[in-house]
């Protein structure tokens, strides 16, 4: 445990204090700074004053965020999957 960091998180107006490895420092700063923007983004255009919803709202973001890049990925691993077997045909008819 010596080699763990304790580092204070803002999140909606909340402190979240945190025990982690220092490698997770920064990814958890920048995705903290994400949630408040978002936040910001959401009471700004929707007047929505409940941190639930906006919390949940953002939930929701970056989750289908997530999931769209598994479709992405799973779409392109297919093309470049159909690719390589065309690719594998046409030297299979020329040997």
């Amino acid at each position: 445990m010596s080699n763990q960091l304790k580092i204070k998180l803002s999140i909606a107006n909340r402190v979240y204090p945190l025990t982690i490895n220092p490698s997770q420092e920064e990814g958890l700063r920048k995705a903290a700074k994400k949630i408040e923007a978002m936040i910001g983004q959401f009471e700004q255009s929707y007047s929505v004053r409940d941190k639930q919803d906006v919390l949940a709202m953002c939930a929701l973001q970056f989750a289908a965020q997530v999931e769209q890049k598994i479709i992405d990925k799973e779409y392109v691993n297919e093309e470049v999957q159909e690719k390589l077997e065309a690719i594998n045909d046409l030297l299979h008819n020329h040997i």
